[in-house]
């Protein structure tokens, strides 16, 4: 057993180390984490200037890129063997809903996923790193539910989302889809020290659909949110609909 840990919170993160030390015996680890805070970085890769990878003290391998960047150079040249599963967290601060879109936790999992590897996002969900150590024990539980009893053959992709308590790893756990937020709250808009009018992108709106069944009313009531997630983005509903308004156009 192989296992790639990657987060976006960047290699010198808290929640890095807590999962490292979660996944400590389960197998061969690696770790390939960003240099800095990536958070918000969603799925980008670096295209456009070379990538540099540095090794910290304690053996952790940083790169000055992207979550996204740091797993996809880690599985297409940088290891010398395959992982068996790739796993990202321990996130500072939640990813749900629409969250899931922005996350760079979320996207360095996904990376993993999109190579054929099954992975697993584990958060937090408030900021502070409270009770990080319960996390860390919901994670290596449910990393080795997975790895002793696998529900599906074909690669899987886990969003986690874990209340800052104590009791973490004693909670229930739920399986979830993911909600909807309202809006985010409009830009924050300041003049720097050099006149120049610059922008903060708003804070995250409210959940708006939160009820039973998503991950925003599992965490709300005390319970481990765990949402399968896929890629396919395709409006399967609509596709007829379109179709039928296509051939309405008639062909060019």
């Amino acid at each position: 057993m192989r296992i790639l840990i990657a987060n976006d919170d960047g290699y010198l993160a808290p929640g890095l180390a807590a999962l490292v030390g979660a996944c400590e015996g389960l197998g061969e680890i690696d770790v390939v984490a960003p240099e800095q805070n990536a958070s918000g970085t969603s799925n980008s890769l670096t295209l456009h200037r070379p990538l540099s990878v540095y090794t910290a003290a304690n053996g952790v391998r940083y790169i000055n890129g992207t979550p996204s960047d740091c797993v996809h150079i880690a599985l297409t040249g940088m290891l010398q063997q395959r992982p068996d599963l790739v796993v990202s967290g321990i996130n500072q601060g939640a990813n749900m809903g629409d969250d899931t879109l922005y996350s760079g936790t979320v996207a360095a999992a996904m990376e993993g996923y999109l190579f054929g590897i099954p992975a697993l996002a584990f958060s937090q969900i408030e900021k502070g790193w409270a009770h990080l150590d319960a996390a860390a024990r919901v994670a290596r539980s449910v990393i080795e539910q997975v790895l002793r009893d696998r529900p599906a053959r074909s690669p899987f992709l886990l969003n986690v989302n874990i209340p800052n308590r104590a009791d973490a790893d004693r909670l229930p756990r739920q399986v979830t889809r993911l909600g909807r937020r309202h809006a985010s709250e409009a830009v924050i808009r300041q003049v720097s020290p050099r006149g120049e009018t610059v922008y903060w992108i708003g804070a995250a709106g409210d959940a708006r659909e939160a009820g039973e069944g998503t991950d925003f009313y599992a965490t709300a009531n005390g319970s481990v949110s765990i949402t399968p997630l896929h890629v396919d983005l395709t409006d399967h509903a609509a596709v007829p609909q379109w179709q039928g308004w296509l051939a309405k156009a008639g062909r060019p």
